[in-house]
Parts: C-alpha cells; sequence; structure tokens
C-alpha cells in the first residue's frame, strides 16, 4: 500500500464501521528531519505532552503531531520505548515510588514480562529495531503525512469484535494480548505491534483514562500497518449472511433450532449418530 492507499482505507474504516473518531496512523521515526513541516511538536510551543494525550489530538481533532522524549512527560513511556537510555534497576525503582503493584517483586515481575518480546534471536532483532527510533509522527489515517507502521483504532466492543473478526477471518494467526492497565495505548497500541508484526487488543490503562479523555467504553485496536490489507478485505465477512453487521444486527425471533446455520446442523447430526 501507499500513503494514498492508507488514507482511502482511514476514511473506509471509518465509513463502514461507524468509528467514532479517526484511526490513527504511527510512524516510528530515526531522526528529527523525517518530522514533517505540518507536524505540531509540544517542545516547540514549550509544553510536554503524554504520547496517549498525542494520541488522543490526532483522532478527535485531526492533529498532525510529532513525539520524542523531549516532547514527553511520561518518562516511563520514553524508556519502554528506548528512546532514553534508563538501566532496568532505575526503571523498576521508579515504578516501586510510584506504587502501582504491590512491591519490588511485583514490579520485577512486570518488567521482566514487558521485556520478554525482546528475548532470544528474534528479540534482540525486535530490540535493535526499537531502539533505532527516536520517537513517532501520528495523524489522522485519512490524512496521514507519513505511511504508517502501526494503525491505532480506538472503539466499543463491537468495533473491536469487527476487527478481530477481519484480523483472524483467514486465520493465519490469531490475536493474542495481555492486559496489566499501563501503557496499553502508547506501549501495546503502538510500538508492540511495529516491533512484532502481531495485532493487540488494547484495554486503555491509567494514563490513558486520567491523561487523555479516553471513555469509559472505549477500546481499541493496535494494528501492524502491513495488516491493514487483510482488516479492509475480511471486513463483515466473518459468518456471511449472519454476519452481525455494524450497527448490530441482533436475532430476536423465537422458535429457532440448530437448522438456523449449517454449523450447527452438522454437529447435531454427529451429536445424534452418537448417541443414537
Amino acid at each position: 500500500m501507499n500513503l494514498e492507499d492508507f488514507r482511502h482505507a482511514g476514511k473506509e474504516l471509518c465509513d463502514k464501521l461507524k468509528l467514532p473518531t479517526h484511526p490513527i496512523s504511527i510512524t516510528y521515526i530515526k531522526g528529527e528531519d523525517e518530522i514533517p513541516e505540518k507536524a505540531l511538536r509540544p517542545s516547540a510551543q514549550g509544553q510536554k505532552w503524554a504520547l496517549c494525550q498525542a494520541f488522543t489530538y490526532a483522532r478527535r481533532w485531526g492533529w498532525h503531531l510529532a513525539m520524542t522524549a523531549d516532547d514527553n512527560f511520561c518518562v516511563p513511556a520514553s524508556a519502554m520505548h528506548h528512546w532514553v537510555d534508563v538501566s532496568a534497576e532505575d526503571f523498576i525503582e521508579s515504578q516501586v515510588q510510584q506504587g502501582w503493584h504491590k512491591d519490588r517483586e511485583s514490579e520485577r515481575n512486570r518488567y521482566d514480562f514487558s521485556q520478554s518480546i525482546f528475548q532470544g534471536p528474534k528479540g534482540e532483532e525486535r530490540l535493535k529495531k526499537a531502539k533505532e527510533r527516536i520517537g513517532f509522527v501520528c495523524s489522522p489515517l485519512s490524512k496521514a503525512l507519513l505511511e504508517p507502521d502501526t494503525i491505532l483504532i480506538f472503539g466499543d466492543g463491537v468495533h473491536v469484535t469487527h476487527l478481530i473478526h477481519a484480523l483472524t477471518y483467514e486465520y493465519k494467526t490469531p490475536v493474542l494480548s495481555s492486559f496489566e492497565g499501563f501503557g496499553e495505548t502508547c506501549a501495546k497500541g503502538g510500538m508492540v505491534p511495529f516491533v512484532t508484526g502481531r495485532p493487540q487488543v488494547v484495554i486503555p490503562g491509567m494514563g490513558d483514562r486520567v491523561f487523555t479523555g479516553v471513555q469509559d467504553h472505549e477500546l481499541a485496536v493496535g494494528i501492524p500497518a502491513k495488516l491493514l490489507p487483510v482488516v479492509t478485505e475480511n471486513l463483515f465477512k466473518s459468518g456471511g449472511r449472519l454476519n452481525m453487521g455494524q450497527p448490530v444486527k441482533p436475532m430476536l425471533a423465537m422458535e429457532l433450532t440448530e437448522s438456523i446455520t449449517p454449523g450447527f446442523a452438522f454437529l447435531r447430526k454427529k451429536v445424534d449418530e452418537k448417541s443414537g
């Protein structure tokens, strides 16, 4: 896909899924010279924001934002992205002082798990990929300034279900995610899909709720940009004519039997054969 294809896909997703906010285009940059002139930097205004705040401005206000460690007051997020050099011990100590988890051992376990994607030969490649970047540029996908690395889409449970159905329609790989309520959008929604090439379901966490105005009902999905054609191609195909659609078309009919779907009828027959 080229840039225009991505922009078209952004508009298509908004229209078909009836999304309340723009899908976000996230492009990870190796140097400040890659930042487009149209992209706003908080540091240029004498300010600092959190990475998740930039996502809100992109999806709700349609702004183009550039974020590096110099623009980001959430130092742990800069550390998780490897934009700043922070030792494991210092990172863990910072989180102990925050009091997010029970004790130091809990924080170490959390840190070790978060870094597990960088273990082994494949993990070393991912770590190198992350360390080569110094920040990102984000925009509404339909107006993206750069070809994205990750697409982050916010919505409700139905939107997320449709996206998962599209991603797994061909079932070459499942959508696997773990949850902890911290760093969900910036790490899991952006960086993890970028370095792993795997989509992630996001339950917005503490910072997302407090700093960015994420609504109670909102969830998100982070999608590697290379998988966007899979989503647009397979959207609403799951179940064929039985797809629940958008808005959802619930089935309220009475006196239904297993004959309602071929799969139900097939299994009913098999069960009856074994019990008969």
